[in-house]
């Protein structure tokens, strides 16, 4: 009986790798970047993309896929800005699926885009372990969380080709070592960027935001 649920378990695994196999196609046909972006829930992702699609819509073509379990609330905090917007829910799941975002993707304008950008269900653990055809893994982190998310939760970082460190601005109310915190990642991903960065205060954003434009060039 172990048996049989061990290979059931790599089947869902393969199909969902050939779902993220077939988004990559889409994509170098389309010359599109899709940026998977992973955090917890409350870490300042949609506030950060919030500020992005702001600063870069004269820019960058933006879409946004969100993820979430339930309800369309940052779906329809996006919306305003005047981009395509879909919201993705898994109905329990804690992770997205290749195959809804290649569907999501399918229903996009992707001939009038240069980047999708999306959002995973807020969680440290599942999306890391689920490839949805992204060009690269974006991983979040927020001061709140503690500085040893990064040993803890090592997948994620590992695989990560830049991270966000983000609520900076509330290090001085907090015991939150960032010294130890840089350490940690780079033992488990020396050359991961990082960027530190305030949304509400604007700290740190143009680095965030040059990194965003060099994808497309």
């Amino acid at each position: 009986m172990e048996t049989q649920r061990i290979r059931v378990y790599q089947d869902l695994m393969g199909a969902n790798d050939e779902w993220a196999q077939k988004t990559r196609t889409l994509l170098r046909e389309k010359n599109l970047v899709l940026l998977n972006i992973i955090g917890s829930a409350g870490c300042g992702k949609t506030t950060l993309l919030e500020k992005t699609v702001q600063s870069l819509k004269d820019k960058v073509r933006f879409a946004v896929l969100e993820g979430d379990i339930e309800t369309t609330r940052d779906a329809e905090r996006l919306a305003p800005l005047g981009i395509p917007v879909s919201q993705l829910l898994t109905s329990g799941a804690c992770h997205l699926e290749a195959k809804l975002v290649h569907y999501a993707l399918s229903d996009l304008p992707l001939d009038k885009l240069d980047v999708v950008l999306v959002e995973n269900v807020g969680n440290l653990v599942c999306p890391a372990e689920f490839d949805i055809g992204e060009d690269a893994k974006v991983a979040f982190l927020s001061v709140t969380e503690g500085e040893d998310k990064p040993l803890k939760y090592p997948l994620l970082f590992r695989e990560a080709k830049a991270l966000v460190l983000s609520k900076i601005d509330l290090l001085p109310y907090l015991p939150f070592s960032l010294q130890a915190c840089l350490e940690y990642v780079h033992q488990v991903n020396a050359n991961l960027p990082i960027f530190q960065v305030s949304s509400l205060h604007n700290t740190g954003l143009k680095e965030w935001f040059d990194w965003i434009c060099l994808l497309r060039e």
